[in-house]
């Protein structure tokens, strides 16, 4: 999430780019009257100035950074004493700044000391009175006071970016929760009002066929009242999918093709059996939803146009997506169909628009349909 307040503490941390010159310039000015005794510290500190640079206190090992603005700051003090100069202790007081504002306790302090230390010394070696002393330690005081100040405000920038972004999870799990309720009110009177009319009329539909048979009604008259009746199944299976989708208590798909299978097992008599392949796992609604209409269609084109022949299913799952193959077993190789139905057309759709694959055709003894879809 990017917010004004995490912008402003990037650029707050951007700045910390300056703390290479505080550290290698005024090194680079000691340089033309460097004692030979000062330029291995002056070497140490031109090195380490550069992974000063690029650490971050995110940087891993975690001690890594400390370690080296000690160093820095312990070695830019033994060179302030060696060769005295304004500029060869801004290094030392720089280091010791930093490291005050990014390290824990015990770097801060390792490195407050030798700060400390330094200034002593150095006040011992020139002869200082008491008042240019205390104003040497006035200087260090002075960069604690920095540093804590500096650190408070990133840390209070860290502070109020978090707020904020807990005020925003409150505020979208709000808004989820008034969506589940609404959907479980439409669930709610979708079952009560259109679940409970299709059952009603499964049922008096099953009572018109028994008494059309007690009557010696027709075979057609017979075959349409079963087909009013399969089709009021199917619609009550429908809501009941779709309440159960609107509760977010979608059926797994190898639950719905299994029980699309038994159907069509006990609709032609015929076998239909499923194979699932690799660990199943929970998919999107969408995807879920185009692979069972996806049997749907094939068992409907079987009952169609072979037959009622037996169906092999296989479900496979990979790791970056998700394969279903349908194949009816008809004995022979069906004729090209002279162009693809609405139920292929809508099924391909389904699958181009999750980025899948769909290829269906005869095969050597029947229809084969076979799709991929990202998972």
């Amino acid at each position: 999430m990017s917010t004004p307040f995490a912008a402003a503490r990037r650029r707050f941390e951007r700045a910390d780019w300056v703390r290479w010159g505080v550290l290698a310039i005024p090194t680079v000015f000691a340089i033309p009257h460097a004692r030979p005794v000062a330029w291995p510290l002056i070497v140490l500190l031109l090195a380490l100035s550069v992974p000063a640079l690029l650490l971050t206190k995110e940087s891993q090992p975690r001690w890594l950074l400390p370690t080296v603005m000690i160093v820095i700051v312990a070695a830019a003090g033994t060179l302030w004493i060696i060769q005295s100069g304004a500029w060869t202790s801004a290094t030392m007081f720089g280091g010791a700044f930093y490291t005050l504002r990014v390290s824990g306790r015990v770097a801060a302090s390792l490195a407050l000391g030798a700060s400390a230390v330094a200034v002593a010394i150095w006040a011992i070696v020139h002869s200082l009175d008491l008042l240019n002393t205390l104003a040497l330690f006035g200087v260090l005081a002075v960069m604690i006071l920095l540093a804590a100040n500096r650190r408070g405000r990133a840390e209070r920038l860290e502070q109020t970016e978090l707020a904020l972004a807990r005020a925003q999870t409150a505020s979208e799990e709000h808004a989820r929760a008034a969506a589940l309720a609404e959907r479980t009110r439409i669930a709610r009177e979708l079952h009560d009002v259109l679940a409970h009319s299709l059952a009603g009329l499964a049922l008096n539909l099953q009572g018109a066929r028994l008494m059309m048979v007690r009557d010696g009604a027709s075979e057609e008259s017979l075959a349409q009242i079963e087909r009013a009746q399969r089709l009021a199944s199917d619609g009550l299976a429908e809501a009941r999918k779709a309440v159960a989708a609107l509760r977010e208590d979608a059926v797994p798909v190898e639950r719905a093709v299994s029980d699309l299978l038994a159907a069509y097992r006990l609709d032609t008599g015929s076998r239909a059996d499923l194979v699932i392949e690799g660990e199943p796992r929970d998919l999107d609604a969408t995807l879920g939803t185009t692979l069972v209409r996806a049997v749907q269609e094939a068992l409907a084109n079987s009952r169609k146009h072979a037959g009622g022949a037996a169906v092999d299913v296989k479900l496979a799952y990979a790791d970056n997506d998700v394969e279903l193959t349908i194949a009816d077993r008809q004995g022979r190789r069906p004729p090209d169909p002279p162009a693809p139905g609405y139920g292929l057309r809508g099924m391909s759709e389904r699958v181009a628009l999750l980025n899948g694959m769909l290829e269906c055709g005869p095969g050597e003894d029947g229809w084969r349909i076979h799709l991929t879809v990202p998972a």
